[in-house]
Formats: structure tokens, sequence, C-alpha cells
């Protein structure tokens, strides 16, 4: 086949469902991502920031090159992905924005970027307003971060029916990509004999244009199914080169003259996560196709204007990727599953899907009537309210009231209208496909989604009249009693929002409550924000006898989503170890709260706890908060706190055992004496400590470095991964950024010492980051200083020693 005929495009779909708490609009603490901070950063690190420069290997195994693999094929990110990402890692953010801006440059002023309907909702099982509005926030999200209008979008699982390529065609979207078993039948164009394509027999090289009943089109690209399947779970990412030679295999040896498109579809995950270096076998392989003549690379956009259709095609309704049965997975026992627990069943997910369909009916005319108050179009505002989640600014949300709402508007009302966009956000986040995608009901993803209904439920119960009494929850919570779980102490999604949603239920009390116990471990601001909320403390007094802590106060909450502001009363005890109780209570009266102040801080002065105890209960009620209560983050904070001098009170004991009893526990090492276990443990717990204390240090010190590799050989210890290891990476990557920043001779030769030193501990470290950074001084100041160096420049030539034995040091190498 002729070269200009062959064309090569890779699609990465980059997703990962929203994970904020629902109340806090943040991410807490995953355990099972350590020693990450959660799933986010964890895939961020593996995944999305690998693909932004992915190393090109030599034949020693050096780094020759690194590419934003993002500027060379089609991709598009989850919204609520990217949002998180501008927020907690810039860096790689910009680097995604700037390859789709590359990518202009490469493919025909069509950018790589696609953008994905909102919050990844299955399409054909969401009501028509739903649909508008997923795709409507899709494309702002999209051309609010990529500064332009996208050509494609990506439908969550690739599900699809008419009505909703209707809605894309209505946006100006001109494709969209679907598995190859989503095609029914084909057609030349202009012909009428349909030709059957089901079962995977459509020829996915071509694009397909789509007749839509309202006169309307869309093209349709179908990746090639065998090779994306090959990709996701055969293990071609483990060879660069195969993976190029096996796109290349693609193109039909029997036609020559046609101008064919090969392309893929995986979960960009795929790239580093899934399939770790996932990111190098792309980048290898884009390369070897460029640099070996094998095909053209592409991307859709520009393929599509240069090769239109000259076929139709019609589709099976309500299909998509990840299930052969449609779109059952979402909502019926298909048998679609993860395959990790063969013995369960998923008769669970229909029930909890009617229930939320149930919950989001009940919400619409709630929506709709007390809307239609403030405007004419209550979806057409909500299509709207994508502007503000955009920028959660006072600044943005002041605008937006202005623009939709009267100048005469009060304060309350305002905060209705508000409320009322939000709950409609969550009844839409409620949706998100991940909760229907795994084998139980109790899983993180549907304990998710269930978060969000709760929320939507409380803003509706806010919402309606004070005097309205609400049975919104307790009715869901009926139909949950019917979706049951595969665990058996659990028994249905009812327990599981017992105990595992309605826990972390916010009011504007708990948020102050919780606020008031950190306040007891910190220092406490006049203003400080946190989450979501601002606190503004009007009264605050704390008080310590030895372990024991009172703080009493006033605090101002104000909701940032919201605008609502709530007055919190508040007394919190601490007496010691985990033991914290606390009351809040919103609007005491001024003249009761100087009351209780009075009585329980000159209780506490005496020593009376318990009456103090007793006096919180008559002034508060008996509602109370304690540590559980807090968010896993603010748990870890204050837990850290209480523990800290139990921890160095431990930490020294060994310290001593240690220093004590070093000479003879290093005689019995050397003459091969069993060692007890006590001395073990505690050679093993010091020299990691002192470790860990070497690593967070801000210039580490390199006699120390010497002394513990030394320590560490001498004890056989192996440092810890994901507590030594770990902090060692994140101390050498910041130390490589001051290079970056400041390429000195005195910064090169500290490096390169301390890269030696480091490679005498036996770790096995993730270096690419700093690898990278490596990279990209060498490029920048490498030429300039052997320059320098051949003219006889000692600083120079000094600078030109230690930087290369820095990179053998890294296995980089600059030519």
């Amino acid at each position: 086949m002729n070269l200009k005929q062959k064309y090569i495009c890779i699609h990465g779909h980059f997703y990962q469902p929203p994970r904020e708490n629902p109340w806090l609009e943040a991410i807490e603490t995953q355990d099972s991502a350590f020693p990450f901070h959660d799933w986010n950063e964890r895939i961020t690190y593996e995944c999305y920031a690998a693909n932004t420069a992915s190393r090109i290997l030599g034949q020693d195994q050096d780094i020759v090159d690194i590419i934003n693999n993002y500027s060379r094929i089609s991709f598009n990110f989850g919204p609520t992905l990217l949002s998180w990402l501008e927020q907690q890692d810039p860096e790689a953010y910009q680097a995604i924005l700037q390859a789709d801006k590359e990518s202009l440059d490469n493919f025909s002023g069509h950018g790589s970027a696609l953008a994905q309907v909102y919050n990844h909702i299955i399409m054909p099982l969401a009501n028509h307003e739903d649909k508008r509005t997923q795709v409507i926030w899709g494309i702002r999200d999209f051309e609010y971060r990529f500064q332009r209008k996208p050509e494609g979008i990506w439908l969550a699982e690739t599900a699809v029916d008419t009505k909703t390529l209707e809605i894309l065609a209505e946006n100006n979207i001109r494709f969209t990509i679907l598995a190859p078993r989503q095609a029914k039948s084909v057609r030349v164009i202009g012909t009428e004999h349909w030709t059957d394509v089901s079962g995977d027999r459509i020829n996915p090289r071509i694009p397909y244009l789509y007749r839509l009943p309202s006169g309307k089109s869309i093209v349709l690209f179908f990746y090639d199914g065998l090779v994306s399947q090959d990709v996701a779970f055969k293990g071609l990412l483990k060879n660069g080169k195969h993976f190029a030679d096996r796109l290349v295999q693609a193109f039909p040896e029997h036609d020559q003259e046609s101008a064919q498109i090969v392309h893929i579809a995986t979960d960009g995950e795929s790239y580093g996560h899934h399939h770790r270096h996932g990111d190098m076998a792309l980048a290898y392989c884009m390369t070897h196709i460029e640099t070996h003549n094998l095909a053209r690379v592409t991307n859709y956009g520009e393929f599509l204007d240069k090769f239109p259709p000259t076929q139709e095609v019609q589709i099976f309704e309500n299909s998509s990727w990840s299930c052969v049965h449609g779109v059952e997975r979402w909502r019926n026992n298909c048998g679609c599953n993860s395959g990790g627990n063969p013995h369960w069943n998923q008769e669970w997910r229909a029930p909890l899907r009617q229930a939320l369909d149930w919950l989001r009916d009940e919400l619409i005319p709630l929506y709709t009537k007390a809307m239609a108050t403030f405007v004419k179009d209550p979806w057409d505002i909500r299509n709207k309210y994508i502007n503000v989640i955009l920028n959660r600014s006072q600044e943005s949300l002041h605008q937006f009231l202005t623009t939709h709402l009267s100048p005469n508007t009060s304060q309350a009302d305002k905060i209705l209208f508000v409320k009322l966009l939000e709950m409609q956000r969550q009844a839409m986040l409620m949706y998100t496909s991940c909760g229907w995608f795994f084998d139980e009901v109790s899983g993180i993803e549907t304990i998710q989604i269930l978060q969000y209904a709760s929320r939507a439920i409380q803003l509706a119960e806010e919402i309606q009249p004070k005097n309205t009494p609400s049975l919104l929850e307790q009715k869901f919570l009926e139909k949950l009693l019917l979706v049951p779980s595969n665990v058996s102490e659990l028994g249905n999604a009812a327990v599981i929002y017992e105990r595992k949603v309605k826990p972390a239920r916010l009011t504007m009390t708990r948020v102050c409550a919780q606020q008031a116990i950190i306040s007891l471990f910190e220092e406490a601001p006049d203003q400080q924000t946190a989450s979501s909320y601002i606190f503004e403390s009007e009264v605050y007094d704390r008080l310590e006898a030895g372990l024991q802590k009172l703080a009493l106060g006033i605090t101002k909450v104000i909701s940032t989503l919201t605008m609502e502001e709530s007055v919190v009363s508040f007394a919190v005890l601490y007496l010691g170890q985990q033991t914290i109780i606390a009351h809040a209570r919103e609007n005491m009266p001024s003249e009761e709260f100087m009351e209780m102040h009075r009585v329980v801080r000159e209780l506490f002065s005496l020593g009376h706890i318990g009456e103090v105890i007793h006096s919180m209960d008559q002034f508060f009620g008996t509602e109370l908060f304690s540590l559980p209560y807090l968010s896993k983050d603010d748990q870890h904070r204050v837990l850290k706190k209480i523990t800290q001098n139990t921890l160095e009170s431990i930490e020294n004991s060994f310290r001593q055992i240690y220093e004590h009893n070093y000479h003879m526990m290093n005689l019995m090492n050397t003459t091969d004496s069993s060692l007890p276990g006590v001395f073990k443990t505690t050679v093993e717990v010091v020299v990691q400590a002192n470790l860990r204390d070497l690593f967070e240090s801000e210039r580490p010190n390199m006699d120390e470095m010497r002394r513990l590799a030394k320590e560490v050989k001498r004890w056989h210890i192996k440092p810890n991964p994901d507590t030594v290891g770990f902090t060692a990476v994140k101390r050498l990557n910041l130390l490589m950024k001051e290079l970056e920043s400041t390429p000195s001779l005195d910064q090169v030769k500290y490096l390169a010492e301390w890269m030696r030193e480091l490679k005498q501990f036996p770790m096995t470290l993730d270096l690419w980051i700093s690898q990278n950074i490596y990279f990209f001084v060498g490029n920048r100041y490498y030429g300039e200083m052997r320059d320098l160096a051949r003219k006889g420049d000692l600083s120079a030539q000094r600078w030109i020693k230690y930087f290369t034995e820095l990179g053998e040091l890294l296995d980089v190498r600059i030519v």
C-alpha cells in the first residue's frame, strides 16, 4: 500500500470517576493507594503525568529522547478528572493542554483532544434533559480548558443510541468513536442495499456517515477491536516495536490503493497504570512508525477532512464497548462482571437503578417548580451552571447570579437558587457509570454514587418549606431495601447506606464541630478555608490542664458552594488518647453562650471533668461529635498530633537500646551469632527512622548518607520502598527541580555525589521525574557548557564532569 494512503491513529480514553466527598468537594485519603494520598494522585504519577514526558531508550537502555505522547495520539480526558488535575497537578495539566496545541500543528489544524460527556453517565439510560446537559457541560468544559471547539466527543463506555447522536449533531459535534460490534449494517452512500456487518465484521479502517431522523448527520469511527484488545489484555505494551508492527500489520494486503486508517481505542490508563511503562511503549511505537515511514500518524479530525465518508452505517441501539449485552451491565444482571468473585451475582444492579431513577424523577418537579420562580427555562439555566462549576471563585458565582437573577433577589432566594442547581448536579453525579460496573453494591464506586444521592436528598430537604415534612430519604431507603448485597452481613443497600453513606453526611453544625476539634491541636486563625467552607471565628477560648484541653467558641460557617451561612457555638473537650467530646449548636442566644462559657470554663479550671461533660450536655443537648466524625484526612492529622509524643517516646526507647547495646549487637552480628529478635527489631526501627529523617531533611547530609549506607549493609536491612524509598525519590525530585531552576556547578556536584551515595542503598527507585528533568537541563545547558569547556573554562569542565556522572547514575545520556 502506498505510504500516503496508510494512516495510524491511537486513541486513549483517560478517565477516573469523580471521587470527591460530595460535602467537602475534596478527595479524602484512600489507604489502598498508599504511599500516595489517593488513586487519582497515584494514577497521575504512573500514567497521566508520565505520558506528558515519556522516555525513548537507546540500545544501552539510556534515555535518548522524551516525548509528550498526547501531542501524537488522539485522546479525551474526563472533565471531572481534568478539574482535579488543574488543582492538584498543574504541571501535568498544562502539559496536556500544550500537547493539544502542538497537535494542531502536527495534524493540519486539527487538535487531538476530544470532549467527553461530563461525568461519564450511560447516555442511552439517561433522560432527555440529562443527555443534553451532559453533552453541553462536556463541550463547555472542553472549550474552557483547550480554548477551542471540539470536533469529536467520547461517549461513556461508547454507549450509544440515536437520541444521543441527535444531541451531538445538534451541538455541532462532527464525530464519535464506537466499538466494531456496535455496527449493524453498511452501504455505499447513494445506493439502496444494506450489508449486514454484525458480529464485529465492519471494516474499521474508514469513517462512516450516520444519517439522523432530524435530517442531520454525524460521522462514526469504529475502532479496530482485535488490536485494541491486544493492547488492553494481551501484553502488546511490553514492547514498543511489537506494538508498532501490530498496528502496521492491520492494513490489508489486498487493498493497496484506498486511503485507510488503522485506529485503536483503549483506556488511557493502559499506558502506564494498568501496564507499567506502557507510556514508554506508546512513545517508542509512535516514534518507530514515523522514523521508519511505516505509515502516517494522524488524528480523526485530520483524516476526516482528507477522506470524507463514502459509506453510511446503521448501529445497534443501546450498545456499548464493555458489555456484549448492550447496556445491560448498568441496569441488569447480564453476567458481565470483573471476574474476581465468581460466586457473586449482580441482581443488585436493576433495583439500584430503579431507586435512583425514582429519586431523580422525584427531584424534577421540585426543581422545575422552584426554579420557575427565577427563570423561564429551568433546564437552560442548569446547562449554563457549568460556568460556575468551572470557576468556583466567589467572583464567578456573583457574576452568574447578577446575570441571571433580578437585582431585587434576596440573599435567601439566591441561596435557594444555587441549592437547586447543586441538587441537580448531584442528581447527575449519582449516575456515574462506575457505580454499576463492578461486582458488588458495597464497593467504593457504588458507595460514591450513593453519597451523591444522599447529598441530593439533603439539598432537596433544605429547599422544601420548613413546615413541609420530607419523606424523601425514608422512601429512598425503602427502595434500597430491595437492592441485595452479596455480603451476608450487609444484606442490602439500605444497610450499606445507613452504615457507609449517612455517617459521611455533613451539616453546618457538624462542619463547625469538626473544625473545632482540629483547633485543639493546631493554631486557629481568625479566618480560614477548609475544603468548600470558610470559617470566621467570632469567639475562641482554649484552656489546657496537663493532657486535657478545652475549646469554647462561636464561628460563622460559610459554604463557598451555596453561600449558606450559619453561626455555630461549640464546646470541645479532649481527655487524652483518642477521647474527644464535642458539641455544637446553631444560633445559640448570646446570653446562653456566655453562661455556658462561664460555667464550663470554671468547672474545667477546677478539674471537675465529669461536671464539665454534664454541663456541656445541658447547654448543647445529647448530640455528640468525636474523632470518627472527622473526614479521613482530618482524622489522620489529629491522630498524628495525638500519637506524636507517644511515637517519639517509643522511638527514643529503641534508640537507647540501640546505642547502649550497639557494640554487643555488632559483635554478635560479625561472629555469626544469632541476633535476638528484640535486637533485630531495634536495629530495623532505628535505621529505618534515621533514613526517613535523612530524606525528609531539606538538604540531606552527605556524611550521614554514607554512614547509614554502611549501617544498612552491616545489618542487611532492606529500606521500606513505600516509606523510605518513596521519601528518597520525592527528595531527589525536589533537588533536581532546584537544578532545573539554578543549574550551578555546586548543585550539579552535590547531586552527583548525592546520587552516588543513594545508589548504595538496596532500593528500587522510580526515577522517571528526575531523569526527565536531567534530560531537559542537558538539552538546555549541556551544549553551551561543553563549548566553554573546550575553550578551557575550568568551571565548565568541572560542570561537564559532574553532570555526565549524574547522567550515568540516572541512566540518561546527553549526546
